[in-house]
């Protein structure tokens, strides 16, 4: 076996092609858009390179074919939060093969610790971890735009190399609609206290409008920082920057009645942001955004072929937390979703096994859990402690749920 770095071309056009070979037969795959994958490495595109560096590699075997990839990454303002400074490993590919998957788990661990590492997390994203964060380990079937898919054999590879169960990642999925068409309500007790709070004085709820977005970017950044501030050892303040990225990106599939801010006394208090299911659309792409794709994207948007909606980041204030407001905001999602029939599922993705409290809230809105992955890591000293996630917490003295879910 052969490993190289990617720096030519071809070795990106082979980075790129591996997991549809990989994945041709498999039905629930959907190929991730290869310009999307791209400007992940491209520091001109994605701004964690201001913060740190990213590598990839490709394995060849005897043959010269490409049986493997893995890509290695690490982000100073994240990484000096942990413990031990922690880099990343992510995009990883690999045959059914122990030594060629163990062969990319020590080229990785080697640069990361090159670069003063200490640990490494994996797979995870060199980026925000509302994407590409995870490794599926239960519900195998088509997953949301942004979370991961893979073949079930690597959870026997990550474990048997050595690494252990930093925290587990749960998606919630609930209908929409019945078989009948009609909508499925949230359980009485929801809709009681969202009713409640929403007539109280001072509450007001908006959802997004194209036209006012600045104001919303700005509502965003100033709950998102708040509320999350006080959770995470790894934060990273957010700047307007960020939503106006991803809304620009997300423009094509935006449904501004899907996102939802929730005001008190004019002040923005929580929000909730869902995206409609773009892998509903782009599963027959295979990763190309050529002509004829655009023309094919434009004709399922129009006939409403993305039935399922994520919710994919949500935050409420610290002085408005378990006070129902999640509730109200779901309570206003659903009186819209009402008048769009084509939508009939709702996932709930991700919220992590050390947010009781934000488990409880998607159980309590009829969510099933159906998606479990895992984040794991990987302590380059053997003989070092290895710590969960949530047990960090508990000795940071962190409080025991966090504002949101996903980011």
């Amino acid at each position: 076996m052969q490993i190289a770095e990617v720096i030519t071309k071809n070795d990106r056009k082979e980075f790129l092609n591996l997991p549809k070979i990989l994945y041709r037969d498999d039905p629930n795959w959907v190929c991730m858009l290869d310009s999307e994958l791209e400007g992940i490495f491209d520091p001109s595109v994605n701004r964690t390179f201001s913060r740190g560096e990213a590598i990839r590699w490709i394995l060849r075997d005897e043959k010269g074919t490409v049986i493997g990839r893995i890509a290695a990454f690490y982000d100073n303002q994240r990484s000096s939060a942990y413990k031990q400074k922690t880099g990343g490993i992510g995009f990883f590919e690999v045959i059914n093969s122990r030594e060629a998957a163990f062969t990319l788990f020590d080229t990785a661990r080697e640069w990361l610790a090159s670069k003063g590492m200490e640990a490494m997390d994996g797979p995870v994203n060199f980026g925000e971890n509302d994407s590409n964060w995870g490794l599926l380990v239960d519900g195998f079937m088509q997953q949301g735009y942004g979370m991961p898919y893979n073949m079930k054999y690597y959870r026997e590879l990550f474990e048997a190399y050595g690494f252990e169960n930093y925290y587990e990642q749960y998606s919630y999925h609930r209908d929409v609609r019945g078989p009948d068409g009609k909508i499925v309500e949230f359980p009485p007790r929801i809709m009681k206290i969202a009713e409640w709070l929403s007539k109280r004085p001072g509450y007001e709820f908006r959802h997004f409008e194209m036209k006012d977005r600045q104001k919303f970017y700005n509502d965003f950044v100033e709950v998102y920082n708040s509320a999350w501030s006080v959770f995470k050892e790894d934060f990273t303040p957010v700047g307007t920057e960020v939503l106006e990225t991803t809304f620009r990106k997300a423009k094509p599939i935006i449904d501004q009645e899907l996102i939802w801010f929730a005001y008190h006394n004019g002040k923005p208090v929580a929000f909730f942001i869902l995206f409609p299911d773009l892998n509903q659309i782009i599963k027959p792409f295979r990763g190309k955004l050529n002509l004829l794709n655009i023309l094919r994207f434009v004709w399922a948007k129009a006939n409403h072929k993305m039935t399922r909606i994520r919710g994919l980041v949500g935050g409420v204030h610290p002085s408005y937390q378990n006070n129902g407001v999640e509730s109200a905001i779901f309570h206003n999602l659903y009186r819209k979703l009402k008048f769009k029939p084509w939508y009939k599922e709702l996932e709930l993705s991700w919220v992590g096994d050390f947010n009781p409290k934000m488990i409880a809230i998607y159980e309590a809105l009829g969510g099933k859990r159906a998606k479990t992955h895992i984040t794991f890591r990987y302590m380059f000293d053997r003989e070092k402690e290895f710590i969960r996630y949530k047990d960090e917490m508990a000795l940071h003295g962190k409080p025991e749920t966090s504002p949101g879910n996903a980011v």
